[in-house]
């Protein structure tokens, strides 16, 4: 464990990233799971759920999240899948 006060800032300050972007993450993974899901019953709203992950994925790369990359290739990937 930290000895030093300012590791223990440190320690905290990572404690909170952390979680931080584990909700960001989940929030993606699941708007991404809501699309193939419509996708396979046949839903109506499925452009709109699209929309959304597509913002949720780019949001998460732009926060440092995700490299931009992956996020490019996720939105692909996806769009990909809806559209076949």
């Amino acid at each position: 464990m930290a000895n030093h006060k300012s590791a223990l800032k440190r320690a905290k300050q990572n404690e909170v990233k952390r979680m931080r972007n584990k909700s960001t993450r989940s929030a993606m993974k699941t708007a991404i799971k809501k699309v193939q899901a419509a996708k396979d019953q046949g839903a109506e709203n499925i452009t709109e759920l699209m929309q959304y992950a597509q913002s949720v994925i780019s949001k998460a790369a732009k926060k440092g999240i995700l490299h931009q990359n992956t996020a490019s290739r996720k939105i692909s990937r996806l769009s990909k899948y809806v559209s076949a």
